[in-house]
């Protein structure tokens, strides 16, 4: 009885596998170099001395239209030595900003302010957003604005980490799956997340939706802002799976840091939509099952896990081959100890407490 539980769990895990790959390797059409938008990145820094540089670096070779690009780098109120790298990085950069956000008001508070504050300032057709620890390659700008046609709000894609151990490689590939869920899954038109280090939208959208003041407040404002726009129902939102629009950040050192990092992601989703909680519970099924598997023994529970686990791979394997990075799976079986343990482990968490820290602030 308990296999005959778990098979039919397992096929509709593995179903809903194929239409997350399906989703995410479609295409779409792109503009020509001449008719690329005027676009604005912003990142917003707290505290961030000893990751910055690697950021600003990368932001300094983009490739862009001369004239159409400025960077605007938004100094969070940092404690450390972040504004005094900011400012000797632009200092020869006429298309680099310095901004300082306004003080924080109401739900105006942390990063929602900070890039509420940078929004008002940027002066282009788009806004793309990445986070002070990420790498950004030197297409990155112009492959996301290049699918900017007309009736697209909003373009997302692809955030690796740099994967050195088996540590930061399970991080990596938990990264590039659950992105795999957030691209499939708006590519078929049915939204569920994004992520703000790899975000871009229409200002003019924006504007349409009020902004983040007119947002209920949120530690997950890439997921409130990617919602805001979809429910306007005028645009199309896309997430293309390209090589050159690959993010590279660093994963958290420790488990500590680790803990926090999901806990936020989990508090910050509890608004998705139903569809959304109903990936979430058949993925908690489909790993409780595996872990109650040796104690229902019988010959068949070791097929029903090889199935699982090679469904795990048979939908991670063509999105890093696109994405370049397939050596990071030698991590596969790291992620996939991870993986089991944390989807069982996150909606205890959640009930437990509703606090969130991040970046030496408490929400």
């Amino acid at each position: 009885m308990f296999e005959l539980i778990f098979l039919i769990i397992l096929s509709g895990y593995f179903i809903q596998s194929v239409v997350f790959v399906i989703g995410a390797k479609k295409r779409f059409p792109k503009i020509s170099e001449d008719e690329l938008p005027t676009a604005t990145v912003i990142v917003a820094a707290r505290d961030e001395e000893d990751k910055i540089q690697r950021c600003l670096d990368s932001l300094g070779n983009l490739e862009y239209p001369e004239g159409k690009l400025e960077v605007l780098l938004v100094d969070d109120r940092s404690t450390d030595k972040t504004g005094e790298i900011i400012d000797d990085f632009i200092s020869s950069r006429s298309n680099f900003k310095k901004i300082i956000p306004d003080e924080p008001k109401g739900k105006m508070v942390g990063k929602v302010n900070a890039l509420a504050t940078a929004i008002r300032h940027a002066k282009s057709e788009i806004i793309l957003t990445t986070d002070a620890d990420c790498e950004v390659k030197p297409k990155w700008v112009k492959t996301i604005a290049s699918y900017y046609q007309k009736d697209v709000g909003m373009v997302d894609s692809y955030t690796t980490q740099i994967a050195d151990s088996p540590f930061s490689g399970m991080q990596a590939i938990d990264f590039i799956y659950l992105l795999l869920v957030a691209g499939g899954t708006i590519n078929i038109g049915l939204p569920i997340s994004c992520i703000g280090n790899n975000m871009s939208f229409r200002k003019k959208a924006y504007e349409e939706i009020g902004g983040y003041e007119n947002l209920p407040f949120s530690v997950t404002e890439d997921f409130t802002l990617l919602r805001a726009i979809y429910k306007l129902g005028k645009y199309k939102i896309l997430f293309p799976l390209e090589k050159d629009a690959l993010i590279t950040s660093i994963a958290c050192p420790d488990l500590k840091s680790l803990y926090h990092q999901k806990k936020r992601w989990s508090i910050g989703g509890l608004g998705v939509p139903v569809r959304g909680f109903f990936i979430m519970a058949w993925g908690f099924l489909t790993h409780l099952c595996m872990l109650l598997t040796p104690f229902f023994y019988s010959p068949a529970w070791l097929y029903l896990i090889f199935f699982k686990i090679a469904t795990d791979y048979f939908v991670l394997y063509p999105i890093h081959k696109k994405l370049g990075i397939t050596k990071n799976l030698k991590y596969f079986w790291a992620y996939q100890i991870y993986y089991i343990l944390y989807v069982l482990a996150l909606p205890f968490i959640v009930l437990a407490s509703r606090k969130v820290v991040w970046k030496g602030r408490e929400y």
